[in-house]
C-alpha cells in the first residue's frame, strides 16, 4: 500500500465560487488532495444548491456533481465580522477561487489588489464571463450565451437547420480544467519566485481557444466553417450511420484508416481506388456520394455485426447516458463511484479521470450540507463557543442542524 500523499496535500483553498466553472475547478483540486473551504451565503447557499430536481433540497444532482470533498462555511461576507473571519482564514490559505463579477469582491475589501499586500504569497483565481478587463467585463454570462456569442452554436446542427447549443456546459467544464492547470502552475511559480499572483480566467477566452482547428479554418482561409451535422467539417467519412438495428458512429477520415475501413469492414476495395475518394479533400468534396455508399451497406447488417468488424477502428455505438454510465468499461475504470453519506447512505458521484502511477487521489467525501462545517472551522480559527453562538444568533454564520443542537 502506498504511503505517498495526494499531489496537492497541504494546499489550502478558499472557495467563493458558484454554479459550475469554479466549483468544478475546486472539486478537482480537492481530488488532488487540496483542502477546500467553501464560503456560501448563510441563508441560501450557493446557487447550485437550489437546482434540486432530481435530488433533495440543498444537495440536488447539480450540486452533487461539482461539490464533493469540500467543507461548507455558511458566512455573510458583507458583515465586518464575516470579513474578519475570512482574513483569519487567509492567514493560512494558499489559493482563493472566486467567480463573482469584476468589482464585487472589492466591495468587501477581498479583491486581489487589496489582498496581495497583506498576503504576498496568495494565489487568486478570478473566473468571470468576459474577463477582469475589457469591453464586456461588467456583463454577466452563462455557458449557453457564450456558446452563442463565440461560434460554438453556429457550428452545431444540421446544415439546413438552426444553430444548436450543446446541452452540456462545455465552456464551463473547459474553464474549470484550465483553472486547475493555472493554479498548479502558479503554485510552481510561487515555489520558484516566492510570490503569489492573480489568474484572470474567463469563459470568453476559453470559448475562443476551444474553437481550435475550426477557428484556424477561418483565420487561414477567410471562410466560415460549414455546419455539417453529425459529419466533420473536412474529415470524411466521419459520421453517424444507421445499421439494420441501431445507429453507430464512425471516424475513419485519414487515408490509412479509410483504406482499412474499406478493405476490412466494407469489403469494398473499389472505394479505395475510386478517384472521387482518393484523398481527404476529395472525400470531403464528394461527401454525399461516399456517405450514401456506406449507408447502403450498413443497412444490410446489425450494429453488433459492424461494431465487431470495426473493433480495430475508431467507431462505436450510440449510447444514452444510462448505457454509458452502466457500461463495463466505465465501471472497470472507476468512473462511477459511491461515497458514504449520513443522510443518503450511498451517494453516487462521477469519478476522476486522473490516475497517477505513484500518488493517490484524495478519498471522495460527500458534498456538504450548507454550513455543515461552520462551527468546526471557526473553532479551528480560535473562536470560542460563545463567539460562535453569537455569530449564529446575528446571522453572520449559519450552522447546519443548529436547531437540533439547541441553537435558536
Amino acid at each position: 500500500m502506498t504511503t505517498l500523499k495526494p499531489p496537492l496535500d497541504g494546499i489550502r483553498v478558499l472557495d467563493f465560487s458558484r454554479v459550475i466553472a469554479g466549483p468544478l475547478c475546486t472539486q478537482q483540486l480537492a481530488d488532488l488532495g487540496a483542502s477546500i473551504i467553501k464560503i456560501e451565503n448563510p441563508v441560501t447557499g450557493e446557487e447550485g444548491r437550489r437546482m434540486v430536481d432530481p435530488g433533495s433540497a440543498g444537495r440536488g444532482h447539480f450540486f452533487i456533481a461539482f461539490n464533493r470533498s469540500k467543507r461548507s462555511l455558511a458566512l455573510d461576507i458583507r458583515t465586518p465580522e464575516g470579513q474578519e473571519i475570512v482574513h483569519r482564514l487567509l492567514e493560512n490559505t494558499d489559493v482563493v477561487v472566486q467567480n463573482f463579477r469584476p468589482g464585487v469582491m472589492a466591495r468587501y475589501g477581498l479583491d486581489y489588489p487589496t489582498l496581495k499586500t497583506r498576503y504576498p504569497r496568495l494565489i487568486c483565481l478570478s473566473i468571470s464571463s468576459y474577463g477582469q478587463t475589457g469591453d464586456l467585463a461588467d456583463r454577466p454570462g452563462f455557458d449557453p450565451v457564450l456558446q452563442a456569442e463565440f461560434g460554438m452554436m453556429a457550428l452545431t446542427g444540421e446544415p439546413d437547420g438552426p444553430p444548436l447549443r450543446h446541452p452540456l456546459s462545455l465552456i464551463d467544464t473547459m474553464t474549470a480544467h484550465q483553472g486547475v492547470t493555472a493554479v498548479c502552475a502558479a503554485l510552481l511559480a510561487r515555489n520558484r519566485d516566492g510570490i503569489g499572483q492573480e489568474i484572470d480566467l474567463c469563459l470568453m477566452d476559453v470559448a475562443v481557444q476551444a474553437l481550435g482547428n475550426a477557428g484556424l479554418y477561418y483565420l487561414t482561409s477567410g471562410r466560415v466553417p460549414p455546419r455539417t451535422g453529425n459529419s466533420h467539417m473536412y474529415a470524411t467519412p466521419t459520421s453517424l450511420f444507421q445499421t439494420a438495428t441501431k445507429p453507430v458512429y464512425v471516424a475513419v477520415s485519414t487515408d490509412r484508416l479509410f483504406q482499412q475501413f474499406c478493405r476490412d469492414v466494407l469489403e469494398r476495395e473499389d472505394l479505395i481506388t475510386d478517384e472521387r475518394f482518393a484523398s481527404s479533400s476529395l472525400r470531403t468534396t464528394n461527401r454525399p456520394a461516399l456517405l450514401a455508399e456506406i449507408q447502403t451497406l450498413f443497412l444490410t447488417q446489425t450494429s453488433e455485426f459492424w461494431l465487431q468488424r470495426m473493433r480495430h477502428l475508431p467507431a462505436g455505438e450510440v449510447r444514452d447516458i444510462e448505457a454509458a454510465l452502466t457500461s463495463p468499461e466505465v465501471l472497470s475504470r472507476g468512473m462511477v463511484d459511491y461515497v458514504e453519506d449520513l443522510d443518503a447512505g450511498q451517494l453516487p458521484v462521477l469519478g476522476s479521470p486522473l490516475n497517477f502511477s505513484e500518488s493517490p487521489l484524495a478519498e471522495f467525501v460527500a458534498p456538504a450540507h450548507l454550513g455543515e462545517h461552520s462551527e468546526t472551522i471557526l473553532e479551528e480559527l480560535g473562536y470560542t463557543t460563545d463567539q460562535v453562538a453569537d455569530f449564529f444568533s446575528r446571522g453572520v454564520i449559519n450552522i447546519h442542524g443548529a436547531q437540533a443542537k439547541g441553537r435558536q
